[in-house]
């Protein structure tokens, strides 16, 4: 890591797989349900709903911020994709949840890019959304 702009640490992104990261590991990778050009998709392993995914990219990179634009592409490509499929094999489906968490303080726990797709049925939550993520800020 090095110093970048307003001290902030910036991760080294090679590209190449980790040897300490979970989701470069091949028994991770054998898990995918399904590939798509650069990423491909996987459960997650807390699901905070049924059904809730990850979306990766085969590239050892920080965030979602330094993907590429391909790879954001191709994300966005197998997001639709698996919401598609999730919406005809689960009519109690009503909404969804996107995300990416990008550093420590965002939530991130694992350093390899990742975009959350959670399929979200009335009546399973509290209804603030991603808004709700932040201690006291969601009262709208």
């Amino acid at each position: 890591m090095s110093d970048g702009p307003a001290g902030r640490q910036e991760r080294a992104d090679s590209g190449e797989a980790s040897a300490t990261c979970p989701f470069c590991s091949e028994a991770f990778r054998a898990e995918a349900i399904e590939h798509l050009g650069t990423v491909f998709a996987v459960p997650d392993a807390q699901p905070v709903s049924p059904g809730h995914v990850l979306v990766v990219p085969v590239r050892h990179t920080a965030d979602y911020f330094t993907m590429t634009g391909r790879e954001r592409a191709d994300a966005d490509r197998l997001l639709r994709r698996l919401r598609e499929r999730m919406m005809r094999q689960d009519p109690q489906i009503t909404g969804f949840n996107v995300g990416s968490n990008c550093g420590s303080s965002a939530g991130q726990h694992i350093l390899h890019a990742h975009v959350h797709l959670i399929p979200r049925r009335e009546g399973d939550g509290n209804g603030r959304g991603v808004k709700g993520v932040v201690r006291n800020r969601f009262a709208y």
